[in-house]
């Protein structure tokens, strides 16, 4: 069973170690990871499983099938569970059509929208609302002044329609930047970072999560796995995807991402030390994420129930420090991702 911890320093709400990320649920062939989207019939038993196991922290975003997602997680969540007993996030701020205002992080845009997710989840409110990057770094938005944006946040947050509020992939600087124009204006903070992090890609490690552990924000790592890398997905290279995800339209999202040039030596190193412990490699890169400094809880996301089994085992794994150095020793700094606009 998961075990259950606070969502960082900064809030009384807990959350299990390990968040199911829901991007892979909706209305297969919408939205553009529409080729390995599943239906709320195949999800139905992933939820089933993922509560089981004492999961309950769901994150969704409405950019997710463009809506689809909200709607199917909605559904099952309220088929499976009473509301006090799960967490729900979703995020703002990513195109939801090509009208001039249909994202963004404007005043228009984070109202419509929360209303419009809550419609889709058939809720009242969620628990979290993560911006899903910082109002300047929205693709082809415009630059939406912070002060806008957060006011605009703190009024979701005091109208009841979230609880709390979370940020996802930025520069420190720039959530440093809006987590004291909050503070100095009486504005709700945040209490939460989904940043980019896994064993291939490390560059949070200079000025994200240290900021964040100093000033007790929940990090809760997005693609744990560097989207099949680190689970065997790709074996040894981008041309030889073996699910319906590597082999499909995501795989030019997945190489924009990692363009280290020891990436799959690093994959290959996982495999070694899983063979060492008799586990799966993605429990060795999940475990390896746990080990570290404020990692709250990977959000990961499955296509089948064995996969979040495994992954739940692996929450109660730990590595010796011999191996962590092992999985660490060929990490070489790559570019931040967010100089080339987002990540």
């Amino acid at each position: 069973m998961l075990k259950h911890v606070p969502l960082g320093n900064n809030t009384g709400l807990r959350v299990s170690k390990l968040c199911l990320g829901t991007m892979n649920f909706g209305q297969p062939g919408r939205g553009h990871q529409g080729d390995w989207t599943l239906g709320p019939d195949e999800a139905e038993p992933i939820f089933r499983a993922a509560i089981d196991a004492g999961l309950n922290y769901f994150d969704c975003a409405n950019i997710y099938g463009i809506g689809a997602c909200e709607e199917v997680v909605g559904q099952l969540l309220r088929k499976l569970l009473p509301r006090d007993e799960y967490v729900l996030t979703t995020k703002v701020s990513m195109p939801m059509g090509r009208k001039p205002n249909q994202g963004g992080l404007s005043r228009k845009h984070i109202m419509e929208s929360i209303d419009q997710s809550l419609q889709r989840f058939g809720l009242d409110y969620v628990d979290q609302l993560i911006i899903h990057r910082h109002p300047e770094a929205i693709p082809g938005g415009a630059n939406t002044p912070i002060e806008e944006t957060l006011e605009a946040l703190h009024d979701v947050v005091k109208a009841g329609k979230a609880l709390y509020l979370g940020a996802s992939s930025m520069f420190a600087w720039q959530f440093t930047e809006l987590q004291m124009t909050a503070a100095h204006n009486g504005w709700t903070r945040f209490v939460s970072m989904q940043n980019h992090y896994n064993l291939i890609y490390r560059e949070e490690e200079r000025e994200m999560n240290p900021y964040c552990v100093k000033t007790g924000v929940a990090l809760t790592p997005w693609s744990p796995l560097a989207r099949g890398i680190l689970a065997g997905a790709y074996k040894g290279g981008f041309d030889k995807g073996s699910t319906a995800r590597s082999s499909g339209q995501d795989r030019a999202r997945t190489e924009s991402l990692y363009r280290g040039a020891r990436d799959f030596d690093i994959a290959d190193r996982v495999v070694e030390v899983a063979e060492k412990y008799e586990v799966k490699p993605a429990q060795i890169a999940v475990a390896w994420l746990l080990s570290k400094p404020g990692v709250t809880c990977p959000v990961v996301g499955v296509s089948k129930v064995e996969q979040l089994e495994g992954l739940v085992a692996a929450t109660n794994l730990t590595l010796a420090q011999e191996d962590i150095d092992y999985l660490e020793a060929l990490y070489e700094p790559v570019e931040n991702l967010l100089t080339l606009g987002t990540s």
